[in-house]
């Protein structure tokens, strides 16, 4: 059993310090997969937010958020639990920026389908996914979406994302693939994973042309030319970054 005093302040991973930062000041969030609460606990120590809800489809990292929302003594700003799987239980008006963070690309996705009906009464949702980001970027453009601000991070070892979103469009692929916003800022973090991107994919092409012309398969001819595209797509963005 944790012995935290009212005085308790949850320390944050820094990929949950980017998140925490994309949040406006004085919004009303829901916190989708809170898990320990701990991103919007710190929001109300920081008096960025006037309320939130901790959400969370299971009911132990509800029971956990619970307790450490007691722990952190927070009086003045209302902070509530709830058991929904993903927007299913959260009702028009009540927040205006969502947070669906920490969770496979395809699963955000889910969330934001099964939420359609409160597209209309949120202002922004910041999204962290860990996989899948193309196809996060093109579902979001396809539906009228836009990342406003993207920011990206490396944490022991892994490269994370972070993305705050409102009504909009983008067109090219490498910004579907990169981040429109991290190319135009011209993200240092970026342009590290980049780096890391093409001598992976230049590897994978050297053992490809280790073999003798015309002794490829099919579909390893098939899986040279997407690598020879998508390294084109790598420059192209190396070169928007420099």
């Amino acid at each position: 059993m944790t012995n935290h005093t009212a005085n308790f302040v949850p320390r944050l991973s820094e990929r949950l310090k980017l998140v925490a930062s994309f949040v406006p000041q004085d919004s009303r969030i829901a916190d989708i997969g809170t898990d320990h609460g701990f991103v919007p606990i710190c929001l109300a120590k920081e008096g960025r937010i006037k309320s939130a809800l901790a959400m969370d489809v299971r009911t132990g990292p509800l029971e956990r958020a619970e307790a450490h929302i007691k722990e952190a003594g927070i009086s003045d700003i209302p902070i509530s639990t709830r058991l929904s799987d993903g927007l299913k239980e959260l009702k028009p008006q009540e927040a205006d920026t969502v947070i669906i963070a920490g969770m496979g690309g395809e699963l955000e996705i889910k969330i934001l389908q099964e939420g359609r009906h409160l597209w209309s009464t949120i202002r922004r949702f910041i999204l962290s996914p860990q996989s899948d980001l193309e196809k996060v970027r093109r579902f979001l453009s396809e539906e009228g979406f836009l990342i406003e601000k993207e920011a990206m991070l490396r944490e022991e070892g892994k490269y994370y994302t972070v993305m705050s979103v409102v009504r909009g469009v983008y067109n090219r692929t490498i910004e579907y693939r990169y981040g429109k916003y991290l190319l135009e800022q011209k993200e240092p973090v970026l342009k590290e994973y980049l780096k890391k991107e093409e001598e992976r994919v230049l590897a994978i092409l050297a053992s490809l042309s280790a073999k003798e012309e015309g002794e490829l398969t099919k579909g390893q001819e098939k899986a040279r030319q997407s690598l020879l595209e998508e390294l084109s797509q790598i420059r192209e963005a190396e070169y928007e970054v420099q």
